[in-house]
């Protein structure tokens, strides 16, 4: 029972940073992507093909959160975008205090969208609001097609889904009936896009869907 009172007292604590953060983002009129997956999904390798046509478009900033390392961060820095790296030295979820720390890095009145990518990991980022505007899921065939049905909260209350790595489908055991079949249980309004983030085929749907968030925002020069 105390256990259960912590973490429901963790997770208010979080709400109230995350709802004064909400204010500040529309303030500013940024929306805010929330990126979650487990490890080695295709997270990074993603944006690293997403951003350079967001930026032909929107002014775009980057959060990445990750254990340790900046990895990440450095290849996204290298597409010319502002990024603030968190690590959360063994934590394995952001929290929206964090997010708020990294956002004073962040000049919100020159940004329209602020991308997150939180730590890999299909569980603890779920439960964990950051202030964004949608939770998108992203999940690779490498990984199976159970893992809706193992892991319902974050495809519950994520708006998309990207399932990644499609080009390797067919050396994979992923069964898409067995995908789509849980998806309409769990969350029928999910919209997934097939993708492959390397060769970028069925990115367009992604972005397009992206941009469509983007419609109240407007551009900011």
């Amino acid at each position: 029972m105390t256990q259960v009172k912590l973490q429901t007292n963790i997770l208010q604590a979080n709400d109230v940073i995350a709802g004064k953060l909400k204010e500040k983002f529309k303030e500013n009129n940024v929306k805010v992507i929330n990126l979650i997956s487990s490890p080695g999904a295709g997270k990074t390798t993603i944006l690293e093909h997403s951003l350079p046509k967001l930026t032909r478009k929107y002014n775009v900033g980057v959060i990445e959160g990750d254990v340790l390392t900046s990895r990440d961060a450095d290849r996204i820095a290298r597409l010319n975008v502002p990024v603030v790296q968190i690590e959360t030295k063994g934590a394995c979820h952001l929290d929206a205090n964090m997010v708020q720390k990294a956002v004073e890095e962040l000049d919100l009145k020159k940004l329209d969208l602020v991308i997150i990518e939180n730590v890999g990991n299909l569980v603890c980022p779920a439960t964990f609001e950051l202030a964004e505007d949608a939770k998108v899921v992203i999940l690779s065939v490498a990984e199976g097609s159970d893992k809706p049905a193992k892991y319902p909260t974050i495809f519950t209350r994520a708006k998309a889904c990207i399932l990644n790595k499609m080009d390797l489908l067919a050396y994979s055991n992923f069964s898409l009936d067995e995908f789509y079949e849980d998806i309409m249980r769990i969350n029928p309004k999910l919209k997934i896009f097939k993708v492959s983030a390397i060769t970028e085929n069925g990115l367009e749907y992604w972005l397009e869907w992206l941009e469509g968030m983007m419609v109240d925002g407007g551009q900011k020069n």
